[in-house]
């Protein structure tokens, strides 16, 4: 991401590993199932072999998407880039941003993880969130400041 004059970095960062147990638990059941298929399909022991590919293979998209996904807070904006070949970025100027919420499941809280969502006026895109983001409170607090670093900077730029 390219900053632009006086703006400064305040947080970046991706999912957190902590925030992956969902994805595994179910590439382990598609695994399960391959492997179940593929052993009623032919007896020579296979099932277990295609069952550990497949979840190799689960694990390996789940790693590209957790390191594809970059969350930044700006003085300035918000940034989501997601994807390695195909991008996909959102951005949001710090001053639109009207609702900052988090939300944590009991596993989330227990694991430190969760969603923070992003509410800013005159769009449309309902899905601007940092989600499986480690500590959520701390991205609040850094959204927060940035906030009020940005009021501050348009207070001393008006005078």
């Amino acid at each position: 991401m390219d900053l632009g004059p006086g703006e400064r970095e305040l947080f970046s960062g991706h999912p957190s590993l902590r925030a992956a147990p969902g994805f595994v638990l179910k590439g382990l059941l598609v695994a399960a199932v391959i492997g179940v298929i593929a052993t009623l399909v032919e007896d020579t022991g296979t099932g277990v072999g295609a069952g550990a590919v497949v979840f190799g293979i689960i694990l390996a998209i789940g790693f590209v998407i957790r390191i594809g996904t970059t969350y930044t807070i700006t003085n300035h904006r918000l940034h989501i880039k997601r994807g390695i070949v195909a991008r996909k970025t959102q951005e949001a100027r710090l001053e639109r941003v009207q609702n900052v919420n988090t939300e944590q499941g009991v596993l989330d809280r227990i694991l430190q993880v969760g969603t923070v969502d992003f509410d800013t006026a005159g769009t449309t895109d309902s899905d601007f969130s940092f989600r499986g983001v480690s500590h959520p409170e701390k991205v609040v607090t850094a959204v927060d400041g940035a906030q009020r670093e940005h009021a501050e900077e348009q207070r001393g730029s008006a005078l």
